[in-house]
Formats: C-alpha cells, sequence, structure tokens
C-alpha cells in the first residue's frame, strides 16, 4: 500500500494518530547510539503503521529485523560494531574486528567478529550487518570484557590483552602474523601488561604457545 506522509511546517510528522516531533526523536536515535528497535520506537508513541510513514519520508533506514538507523546520523568509522551489538547484545567484539577497535592492525574485515558464549546464544542471521560468529566458553568467553562508549551507545569488546591471546588462539583461522603483529603492536604503545597477558594465556591454555614470543620482547 503506497503511502504519502506529511510533513508540517515545523517539520513534524502529521498524520493519522499525534504527530512526531523530529528534533525529538533524533535525540531519541542519537542517546541510543542512533539505532532504536521497533519496541523503543513504540514506547516513544511511533507505532508500527507510523514506522512505516517514518521509512517512506526517509526519517529513518531499516538496518535489521526490527532495527532503525537515523537517516542523518553523525556516526563514526566503528559505527558497523554498533549495529552488531544491538543486533546481538550479549556478543562480544572480539578478534579482527576487536584488533581494528584498538587500533593494533592494518587488517580489514568486511565482518564483524563476534564472540558467542557456547550453548547460551545464537549469532543473528540475514542482517545488513555481517556477523562472523566465534563460539567461547566458560572464563575464555567471561573474561577481559570491556565496555567502551562509542555513537552514544555501549560496545562490549575485548581488552587488548585479551584480544592477543585470542589471537593465538585462533592463529590457524586468522594466521600467525595477525597474531604476532598484535602482540608486538601491544607491546611496543604499552597497551597491555605481561602479567595480564601471561595471566590470560595460561587460562586459555596458550602459555605454552605463546612463551617463546613473550620472550622476545623482554
Amino acid at each position: 500500500m503506497e503511502v504519502s506522509p506529511f510533513i508540517d511546517k515545523w517539520g513534524r510528522f502529521d498524520t493519522l494518530g499525534p504527530v512526531v516531533d523530529r528534533k525529538k526523536l533524533a535525540a531519541a536515535f542519537r542517546a541510543q547510539g542512533w539505532v532504536l528497535t521497533a519496541a523503543q520506537l513504540a514506547g516513544l508513541g511511533v507505532y508500527p503503521r507510523r514506522q512505516q510513514e517514518l521509512l517512506a519520508a526517509g526519517w529513518m533506514e531499516r538496518v535489521g529485523r526490527g532495527l532503525y538507523q537515523w537517516r542523518e546520523a553523525d556516526i563514526t568509522e566503528k559505527h558497523s560494531l554498533v549495529l552488531a551489538q544491538r543486533l546481538a547484545p550479549r556478543g562480544v567484539v572480539c578478534l579482527v574486528s576487536a584488533l581494528v577497535f584498538h587500533r593494533l592492525t592494518t587488517q580489514r574485515s568486511p565482518e564483524v567478529w563476534m564472540a558467542f558464549e557456547r550453548d547460551a546464544d545464537k549469532a543473528p542471521v540475514r542482517q545488513m550487518v555481517r556477523i562472523r560468529p566465534v563460539r567461547f566458553s566458560g572464563p575464555a568467553f567471561h573474561e577481559g570484557i570491556e565496555q567502551h562508549r562509542v555513537d552514544g551507545a555501549v560496545l562490549r569488546v575485548y581488552s587488548v590483552a585479551k584480544t592477543v591471546v585470542d589471537c593465538f588462539r585462533f592463529r590457524n583461522k586468522l594466521g600467525l602474523d595477525v597474531a604476532l603483529e598484535a602482540l608486538r603492536e601491544g607491546w611496543r604503545e604499552r597497551r597491555f601488561v605481561m602479567d595480564d597477558i601471561t595471566r590470560l594465556a595460561r587460562l586459555c591454555r596458550m602459555a605454552n604457545v605463546m612463551q617463546p614470543y613473550l620472550e622476545s620482547l623482554v
């Protein structure tokens, strides 16, 4: 069915039901990293019919199932990580994507690498942001999670030390050169202390693998 939205002279959306103030709606998007769910929009009085009208009017765009982004969002290069986090709230940005976030690699990936707890969470599928799921379990999943504010939203990402250890765990998938680059750059920039690396290496059963490379640093 064709929708013909009407914007009044004050920039408010005026069709069936109460008007939607554009500035207030933009502020609501901004407060949530420029992304709102359908349920959050409904909580603001923007119900499904009105959501379709706002899409048609070009105020927002659909970026996933039940997930909408403000069309004029002032976003950063890390926004794909924010979108992935909104799609998978319990996931944690890891491996290559965590290295990119921490600026410890020259690698780039069209996907967002995210860790999910084994037998507990499922990765979303068929979304605008491509998520590369990795399964962690126990302490290997829960240790080293940091929270960062990005584009107004909270992003869960593994610390530098945990990410370096994880890169060694998945060296057959990523390549040993990626793990070594992360280790050397992190150490050169003093982004971690040796005690953290050795503790996490033991926890993730990587101590023997990483020992010769750690010895070469000191």
